[in-house]
C-alpha cells in the first residue's frame, strides 16, 4: 500500500492518522478555539491530526440552511490556523475552478461523496499535487472507487486517500459495511473510515439530516478492527448550537476517551 504522508500524520502504516474538526467554519474565533482544543486532545492520547472544516456546505438539504463564509473568508480562516495553531488543515472543493486558489492554503483537498464520480472535479484536484481524499459515494460499492482512483492516478495525482462514509440503504438510511475497509484498501490507497457522517439520516428530518450520534463509537471502533488507517470525525464543542451536521457531530467533551479506546484497538490490530 503506498503510505502518504502529510507533514506528521501518515497514513498507511501502523498509525491511525485523525481527521477532525467542525463541519463548517462557522466564525474565525470558533474555528481557532476548536483547532486548538482538538490539537491539544489530539497530543495528550499521542495520535496525530489533520484540522477539517469547510467554507461552504453546498449540498444542504434546505435551501434556508448555513452553508458557511464563504471561500474567500473560509480560506483567511483556515490559514490563520494553519499558521496560528500549527497544524495540517482539509477542506473540501465542490468546483474545478476552487481547487487551485484552495490548495494554496490547505494540506489536503477533499471530494465530497456526492461529487466523487465528477470527471473534471478530480482532474483539477489532481493537477495541484496536492494530496487528494475521495469520499466514496452513498451509492458506489467500495470496488467501485477503484474507476475513481483510475482517474486521480491518469490526470497526475500521487497521494489519495479514500474515506468510507457508510452506503445508501433504503430511504434516509445509512449502512457502514466493514468490509468497505479491506475491499478498498486493495486498491492500494489508504482508507479512511468517516464515523460521523456515517451515523447520519439523510433528510431523515424533513428539511435537515437526522443521525444516530450514539452510535458513532461503535462504528469508529469496528472500523479501527476491521483495519482503517485513518478515522474521520466532525467534532464540535456545542453539538445542538452546531449550524450543520447537528445530528451527528461529536461532543467536544467527549472526544479524548474516544480516542483512547480508538488507540487500544489500533495498538492490538494494526
Amino acid at each position: 500500500m503506498k503510505i502518504v504522508s502529510i507533514k506528521d500524520v501518515t497514513f498507511g502504516q501502523n498509525e491511525l492518522g485523525l481527521v477532525l474538526g467542525p463541519c463548517v467554519i462557522e466564525s474565525s474565533d470558533h474555528c481557532l478555539k476548536m483547532a486548538d482544543a482538538i490539537k491539544e486532545i489530539a497530543e495528550r492520547v499521542d495520535m496525530k491530526l489533520i484540522f477539517k472544516s469547510s467554507f461552504d456546505k453546498a449540498n444542504r438539504s434546505s435551501v434556508s440552511s448555513f452553508r458557511g463564509l464563504g471561500m474567500d473568508e473560509g480560506l483567511k480562516i483556515l490559514q490563520k490556523v494553519r499558521s496560528e495553531i500549527d497544524v495540517p488543515v482539509l477542506t473540501d472543493i465542490h468546483l474545478p475552478e476552487q481547487a487551485s486558489p484552495v490548495s494554496e492554503v490547505v494540506d489536503v483537498l477533499q471530494i465530497p461523496a456526492f461529487l466523487c464520480r465528477q470527471s473534471d472535479l478530480l482532474m483539477a484536484a489532481a493537477k495541484t499535487n496536492k494530496p487528494v481524499n475521495v469520499k466514496k459515494g452513498q451509492f458506489l460499492a467500495p470496488w467501485d472507487m477503484e474507476n475513481v482512483v483510475v482517474k486521480l492516478i491518469e490526470y497526475g495525482s500521487k497521494d489519495i486517500l479514500l474515506t468510507d462514509r457508510g452506503t445508501q440503504f433504503g430511504y434516509n438510511n445509512l449502512v457502514a459495511d466493514m468490509r468497505s475497509i479491506p475491499l478498498m484498501k486493495e486498491l492500494g490507497h489508504p482508507v479512511i473510515f468517516d464515523a460521523t457522517h456515517s451515523a447520519q439520516l439523510p433528510g431523515g428530518n424533513g428539511d435537515t439530516t437526522g443521525g444516530m450520534r450514539a452510535m458513532i463509537p461503535t462504528l469508529a471502533r469496528s472500523a479501527v478492527a476491521a483495519g482503517c488507517n485513518g478515522i474521520f470525525m466532525e467534532v464540535h464543542d456545542s453539538v445542538n448550537d452546531a449550524r450543520s451536521d447537528a445530528s451527528t457531530q461529536w461532543p467536544l467533551n467527549e472526544l479524548e476517551a474516544l480516542l483512547v479506546s480508538l488507540g487500544k484497538i489500533r495498538d492490538i490490530v494494526l
